[in-house]
């Protein structure tokens, strides 16, 4: 008979009792002579509403020192998340919508926007100072989100035509890198400046992922759902893809999938399914802020630890 080890190429934990764990985590109970697994189950929970209804916001931050800045209708409007209620934060020297983001609350990037914009602007958690443009201006980028305000990555786009052109920023200037395998814009990012992801995105709505390593990029497991206008929080090993529209007939979606390493799993759905949303966070404690419709709603997702004993037939 194959133990659990042969299985799954794991030698399970032995414990006098259920000590704290992480996700995944498999161990024997010798006082109860059960064995357990620890999971996580994650649900979403409605949020403060944002001061300023809007579509595409650009998102920064933690989902409890979060940064919405820009968005459509076209504007310069910054609002500040402290974990219940968005407040008014210095405005954007330059409207825009479908504009690109990383950093935090207090040290936070808003480049690009439509129409074809090149605006680099810096956030030190009061105001917004002009830093040095992009080379090509374009709306509709991924952007590597957990990456900081000297330290960023965006990719694709449209910049009066779709493109695969991928600039890296390192605080002072913007440098063109590899470009995506798959031309493509309204597509969601996670990760670094120098270990990113690229999902989904159009035309025409695809399932394709890419992964950067900091200098090429390579194709990974798709997604489940196929879809553009979508957004994208986590890092290169552990993100999320959040909403969009799906063909056909872009229908608006609620879809939520979570990525390991390899693959995608679907998870709880949005309670309000939406597209054109901002986010902010991680794939373990993230915002859905704004989306279709120009709504000001915002939704938080978090994991919830639970502690399950493994039956056997």
């Amino acid at each position: 008979m194959a133990t659990y080890k042969e299985i799954h190429g794991v030698k399970v934990q032995y414990r006098d009792s259920d000590a704290t764990a992480i996700e995944g985590d498999v161990w024997y109970n010798a006082s109860t002579g059960k064995l357990k697994m620890y999971s996580a189950v994650g649900s979403w929970a409605t949020g403060g509403n944002l001061s300023t209804a809007r579509a595409y916001a650009c998102g920064a931050g933690t989902q409890t020192a979060g940064l919405a800045s820009g968005g459509q209708p076209s504007s310069d409007a910054t609002e500040e998340y402290n974990g219940t209620a968005w407040s008014e934060g210095g405005d954007l020297n330059a409207a825009r919508t479908d504009s690109m983001g990383s950093g935090t609350q207090t040290a936070a990037m808003n480049c690009g926007g439509d129409p074809n914009q090149a605006h680099n602007e810096l956030y030190n958690g009061t105001a917004w100072t002009e830093a040095v443009d992009l080379n090509t201006g374009r709306g509709a980028a991924g952007t590597a989100q957990q990456g900081s305000n000297t330290a960023a990555l965006i990719f694709g786009g449209y910049k009066g035509s779709v493109t695969e052109e991928v600039e890296s920023w390192d605080g002072s200037s913007w440098t063109e890198v590899a470009d995506l395998n798959t031309t493509r814009q309204s597509q969601a990012g996670a990760g670094t400046s120098t270990t990113a992801l690229c999902m989904g995105g159009t035309p025409p709505d695809v399932a394709v992922v890419e992964s950067f390593d900091g200098s090429s990029w390579t194709e990974v497991g798709d997604l489940n759902t196929a879809r553009a206008q979508l957004a994208g929080v986590g890092t290169e090993t552990y993100a999320m893809a959040i909403g969009g529209r799906v063909p056909p007939g872009s229908t608006v979606t609620g879809v939520v999938e979570l990525y390991d390493g390899s693959s995608w799993t679907e998870t709880t759905d949005l309670s309000t399914a939406r597209r054109e949303l901002g986010e902010v966070g991680t794939a373990s404690l993230a915002l859905a802020v704004g989306g279709t419709g120009d709504t000001d709603a915002t939704e938080e997702w978090a994991f919830a630890a639970d502690i399950e004993t493994i039956a056997f037939d």
